[in-house]
């Protein structure tokens, strides 16, 4: 039995699908993009290269022996995951893309993600451990992060700026050190060595910045 013939003028909402009809979403759109100098990316932002965008995970500005400076930046495709190294001079451009912040609190780690939590819902979202890079030892549980999201879909995460953490090894005071004397190597509770004053302890607590792992001040 024919169905009966539909009256009115038809849209694109009333046809079934065809075979290569594109389909719009707010991709199609574009996401909107600024350009920057390369020495202004930091861990955390999120480019596009090569057509296919990137989290920053590392950068570094190198000088060689001869020639102009340049920014070694170690990178993590937003779609496949893999990881790439890049390099580019200081007075080079790149697309830094727009992202829309959405603050989560941690819950727990599972596996190769890590759980967040929505504050306002309670409903619990996945990201890949390695959105963090190198700043992953420095999570820590409840929390709360900034996630960059592009399209719904989270692409980076900030940690708040420094971190609590314990001293649990150190060399031990020399007499005659100043807190203008050479740093020393010290462990984390966190695993990570820290260079810090040589009047810090094994069992203090100090500072630490996130973005870089380097000591900040003593605990207050």
């Amino acid at each position: 039995m024919l169905a009966a013939p539909r009256t009115g003028p038809y849209t694109r909402a009333h046809m079934p699908p065809l075979p290569g009809w594109p389909r719009f979403n707010r991709q199609d759109a574009g996401i909107p993009m600024a350009k920057m100098q390369a020495n202004q990316m930091r861990a955390g932002m999120v480019i596009e290269f090569e057509g296919q965008r990137y989290t920053i995970l590392k950068q570094n500005i190198m000088i060689p022996g001869k020639g102009a400076a340049v920014i070694q930046v170690e990178m993590r495709n937003v779609k496949s995951g893999a990881k790439k190294d890049q390099r580019w001079r200081t007075a080079d451009t790149v697309e830094r893309l727009t992202t829309e912040d959405k603050e989560f609190t941690y819950s727990y780690e599972d596996g190769e993600n890590l759980v967040l939590m929505d504050p306002e819902t309670f409903e619990q979202t996945l990201v890949p451990k390695d959105i963090l890079g190198e700043r992953l030892p420095y999570l820590q549980e409840n929390m709360k992060v900034n996630v960059k999201l592009i399209e719904g879909e989270p692409v980076s995460m900030d940690l708040p700026e420094t971190v609590t953490l314990e001293i649990m090894e150190a060399d031990p005071v020399v007499k005659g050190q100043t807190a203008s004397s050479s740093y020393k190597p010290a462990l984390l509770s966190n695993g990570v060595k820290v260079m810090v004053p040589p009047f810090i302890t094994a069992g203090e607590k100090i500072v630490v910045k996130t973005a870089d792992g380097t000591y900040y001040e003593r605990a207050k």
